[in-house]
Order: structure tokens, then C-alpha cells, then sequence
């Protein structure tokens, strides 16, 4: 009996077809769908729209788009969610954002306010609910305050808590009160992220502590992390964090009703799955083995390797030299700087010096730490000269071999006839 082999280890292996890219896709698709038409659903909170943001700030239908397919891409979705995606920056007015300020600089509120001009990502800012920033909002004091409870009241379960700066524990937390009641800001941040749907660290500072944690921390600032739990938790680290990645993981959440994909830091796959290193416009000059080594020198003035001037590139995880900042313009490297890994746990600590790491084994590809373009260069003078050397020894084995087969081949010497005619003449003497 002829047996289908396929199919025999297709049913012993409880084989099922697997679904192909199109059909996930179609799939995300509809998904998406149908949670916008959930959002969609909603009232609009802010009472801004984008459509006429756009309009009113110059900004073409066309540029939009194209900062949709760019926003699709970053996402790593497929570009047959680029629609899905404009719904959703559309949509970011349903969405009450509280947000509150700890041990900052308020650098990461700065990064979306100052630019030369409005651009997308600044635009969709202003659509977002935004109930409550202190940075930000008219109201102070006491009037802030009573809007920041009302809000926590109103869209309790729905809104999105954002925390910037480190969170002090020390003196039970004295280092940082908040508002005339002198409510501690551990507390603040415990007692909003409960009423959270979501809550964004946003920053250094909130990822870990940033500054305010370094050695020797006298407040004993800790991040986010270390203070809310059993809540959905993503760390949008950087100092300060690029708005590219705030409003794509915004753009994500109002798209799927849930995080994206996270590491082990909880940071966005999609922003921090990469190193720095690895997309780095002067990754062709460390593989080159070319380096600035002074500030200034001829390597600095053509833009070669910051490797060892103290780049810490290699360890770091982040998009910046992807997406940039400042509308996209520059990032420190493209500048001149080395990255000093503030995406990082503890990088003030740990990365943020202008020399090589001691203990890193980084080493340009090669030879003997050479570069790639050096060693090919040298091993070639070297294969030159080891051929040279094979040559000269080929020529004079050659010779000596010769000179053994013409010894070989040559007649007995004249001495033995000489000897054979003394002993005839000496035969004859006697006789």
C-alpha cells in the first residue's frame, strides 16, 4: 500500500496551515478597525481637530501622509495600516491625558513645544485632551489642582497618566511635595495611576531615576517602575525622550486598546529594538578603523568614528539616529558629540564620559583592531612580502637541488685511472 508521506507526518504532527503574512495582516487590519470605530465613538475631548490644525498651519494634506507612512514604518506595521494609522492621529482628541512632573527639568515637555515651526507630532500634541499639565495649563495653585482630582474623577479607567522626573523616596518621600496640601509626589503618582488605563514614563528620569539618581542619590530617586505596579507600564526613556516615539506609542495604543510590544526594560520594540550603533551614519569609519582621537583633528573634521572619544553607541538602544530631533534635522553624533547613552539604565553613572568603556571588548572588524579597509591594506604588504620571501627560499632550494643532480650525474673523477697506471708502472720496474 502507497502511503502520502506529507500528509502521514502533516496528521502525526498535529500539522495546521500556516496563516501567510497577507492574511495577518488583513486580519490586523480589521482589528484596528474596529477598535477605531470604538474611539471614534467617543466624544472629542480637547474641542480641537487636526484637519483644520493642518490648514491653519500650512501644513499640506500631503505632508501629513507622508509623515503617516512614516509613522506606519517606525510602528513596524505594514504599510496596508497607513489608513488606520491617519484615523488614529485623528482620533488622539478622545484620549484625557493627565499629566504630572516630578525631579525634571521639564526637558521632555520642552522637546514638543520648542521647534521652528508647528510640525505634526507638535500639532497632534495640541489635539490630545491634555487635563492637566502644570507646565502647560493656565490654572495654578489651588484652581490646578481641583482640575487635576476632576479629571482623575471624570475619566477614571480611561485616561493615560504620563509622569516626568524621578520619583524621591527619601524622608518618606519630603524631597518633592506637591501643591499647598503638601501631598508627596510618590503619593500623587500612586494614587493617579490607579485610576489609569495606561501609564507612559516619560524620560531618563522617569525611566530610572535619570540624574536625580546618580551617585550618591541623597533623595534616593528611583523611576516609575519601582512605584506603580499591576498597571500597563511603558518606558519612553532618552533625555530628553524624541516626541516621535510619545506619539507613535500613543498612535499604537488608540490603534490596538493595549502596549506594544516591549523589552525587557519595558521600552517599545519598535523605538529601542535597535542599536545605535547598528544605523549609525559613521558606522563605515569604525569598520574602516578610522577614529577621531582628538577633539579637532583632521579624523573630527571628516566626521570619522566617535568610538574613541567616548560614543557609546555600541551599548545603547534607541532610534534617534533614525528619526532625530529638532523636525528631524540632527542628533548628537550628526553633530559632533558622541551618545552618552541617556536611553540606558544609569547612563549618567555608567556611560556618560568622553572615553572608551575599559571593559567593553568593542573592536573595529579585522586585524588586530586594524579596520577592515587597514587590514586589507596591510595583510595585503604582508602577503607581498610573504610571497617574496617563498620566492627568494623556492629560488635557492632550486638551485641546490640542481646542484646535488649535477653532481649526481657527472663521471668518476681521473684519480682512479692515475692509481691503476702507478701500480702498472711499478709492476714493470720489478721485472
Amino acid at each position: 500500500m502507497e502511503y502520502d508521506r506529507r500528509s502521514l507526518f502533516a496528521r502525526a504532527l498535529g500539522h495546521r496551515e500556516v496563516p501567510s503574512p497577507e492574511s495577518d495582516a488583513l486580519a490586523l487590519q480589521r482589528a484596528c478597525e474596529a477598535r477605531l470605530r470604538e474611539v471614534e465613538a467617543m466624544e472629542p475631548l480637547s474641542g480641537l481637530e487636526l484637519a483644520p490644525l493642518l490648514a491653519e498651519n500650512k501644513l499640506s494634506r500631503r505632508a501629513f501622509l507622508a509623515w503617516t507612512s512614516a509613522m506606519t514604518a517606525a510602528l513596524m506595521l505594514p504599510p496596508l495600516l497607513r489608513p488606520q494609522v491617519a484615523k488614529a492621529a485623528e482620533l488622539l482628541n478622545r484620549v484625557p491625558v493627565i499629566w504630572i512632573e516630578g525631579q525634571d527639568c521639564a526637558g521632555n515637555s520642552e522637546a514638543f513645544i520648542r521647534s521652528a515651526g508647528p510640525t505634526v507630532e507638535e500639532l497632534l500634541f495640541q489635539t490630545i485632551s491634555l487635563e492637566f499639565h502644570e507646565t502647560l495649563m493656565a490654572a495654578a495653585g489651588i484652581q490646578a489642582e481641583q482640575r487635576k482630582q476632576q479629571a482623575a474623577q471624570m475619566y477614571k479607567g480611561r485616561y493615560v497618566l504620563v509622569i516626568e522626573g524621578g520619583i524621591p523616596l527619601g524622608e518618606n518621600g519630603g524631597y518633592c511635595t506637591i501643591g499647598a496640601s503638601g501631598q508627596t509626589f510618590v503619593d500623587e503618582v500612586r494614587e493617579l495611576s490607579g485610576g489609569a488605563a495606561l501609564v507612559l514614563a516619560a524620560g531618563a528620569c522617569a525611566f530610572y531615576g535619570g540624574i536625580p539618581a546618580s551617585n550618591p542619590n541623597p533623595t534616593d530617586a528611583v523611576g516609575v517602575s519601582s512605584v506603580v505596579s499591576g498597571k500597563p507600564l511603558i518606558n519612553i526613556p532618552a533625555c530628553p525622550m524624541n516626541p516621535v516615539n510619545f506619539v507613535g506609542t500613543l498612535i499604537h495604543y488608540i490603534l490596538t486598546g493595549a502596549a506594544p510590544a516591549l523589552d525587557s526594560l519595558g521600552r517599545p520594540i519598535w523605538a529601542f529594538g535597535n542599536l545605535i550603533h547598528n544605523n549609525c551614519e559613521r558606522r563605515a569609519h569604525f569598520d574602516a578603523g578610522e577614529y577621531v582621537q582628538h577633539w579637532g583633528d583632521v579624523g573630527a573634521q571628516n566626521n570619522f568614528c566617535l568610538y574613541k572619544m567616548g560614543c557609546k553607541g555600541p551599548f545603547t538602544y534607541n532610534n534617534c539616529s533614525i528619526v532625530r530631533y529638532n523636525e528631524g534635522t540632527n542628533w548628537p553624533i550628526g553633530v559632533g558629540h558622541g551618545c552618552i547613552g541617556c536611553s540606558q539604565p544609569q547612563f549618567w553613572d555608567t556611560l556618560a564620559y568622553e572615553r572608551p568603556m575599559t571593559n567593553a571588548s568593542i573592536h573595529a572588524p579585522g586585524l588586530a583592531g586594524w579596520g577592515v579597509e587597514s587590514s586589507a591594506d596591510k595583510f595585503g604588504l604582508g602577503l607581498l612580502a610573504v610571497v617574496g620571501v617563498g620566492i627568494v627560499a623556492h629560488a635557492i632550494a632550486s638551485a641546490a637541488a640542481g646542484h646535488r643532480e649535477r653532481q649526481a650525474q657527472e663521471p668518476p673523477k681521473a684519480e682512479a685511472k692515475a692509481g691503476s697506471t702507478e701500480d702498472h708502472q711499478g709492476t714493470g720496474g720489478e721485472e
